[in-house]
């Protein structure tokens, strides 16, 4: 498919044999998925999955004084609210656009139903959730143990993999939201990534010029996750035509 918008660049379900396929489409919804937008609250009733396409959504957890930090990005890799079909109907996380795009939503009922067929939805949805979960076990490692560079290092490719592009509309305010750390943290991370000419920040807008040296700068924990989605999804490689 050639469209502009087409349920087959989130890999998920490009990853899906041609009859589960053929059966969900009629019942994707195309969503516009704007940058800050919250998809679900903590321990609010989960109504639909997301599979972005070309947004980015971070998983928030929300402390009860209103601190927050991420614990996994989602975007064209995966799906969100797997509390529906792990035996769950609220989570304890909040979901919140990070990078402005669209997805397609399935409502909760009809993903409930397709992953009971116990068939390719189900392996599928399973073995993304292994990875998942990778993601945020690595992540809370990284937040005690790293710095807020190399933590910073993670995040910007973790982005960028879930991206068609090198650029990221992101400001240090929300970046450091993200990371759970002091926005000066990130002010002089930034600049030390700046001044090494790996990225090009300015307001708000990021963009990564030295790949290479920055998967260098970044602690294990990109590349553990990256190992994990790679061994469990292999099939997630195949993009749409």
């Amino acid at each position: 498919m050639h469209d502009q918008h087409s349920p087959k660049q989130n890999h998920l379900l490009n990853a899906l044999p041609v009859a589960e396929y053929t059966r969900l489409l009629p019942m994707l919804e195309l969503v516009e998925m704007p940058l800050g937008e919250v998809l679900y609250e903590s321990g609010g009733q989960l109504k639909h999955v997301y599979f972005p396409t070309s947004a980015i959504v971070s998983l928030l957890y929300v402390m009860e004084n209103g601190s927050s930090a991420e614990i996994a990005v989602v975007g064209n890799e995966g799906i969100l609210g797997i509390s529906l079909f792990m035996g769950g109907n609220t989570t304890p996380s909040r979901a919140v656009t990070q990078s402005a795009g669209f997805g397609y939503r399935l409502k909760a009922q009809l993903i409930k139903e397709e992953f009971s067929r116990a068939g390719p939805v189900m392996r599928l949805l399973l073995r993304y959730t292994q990875a998942l979960i990778t993601q945020m076990a690595q992540t809370a490692v990284c937040n005690r143990h790293h710095t807020v560079e190399q933590q910073l290092c993670r995040w910007l490719l973790l982005s960028l993999d879930r991206l068609s592009s090198n650029k990221l509309t992101m400001t240090q305010e929300l970046i450091a939201n993200m990371l759970g750390v002091r926005r000066e943290g990130v002010t002089e991370a930034a600049g030390k990534l700046q001044r090494a000419g790996l990225i090009d920040y300015s307001r708000g807008h990021i963009t990564v010029l030295d790949r290479p040296s920055l998967e260098k700068r970044s602690c294990e924990c990109y590349t553990v996750v990256k190992t994990e989605f790679d061994r469990l999804l292999p099939s997630l490689h195949v993009i749409a035509s």
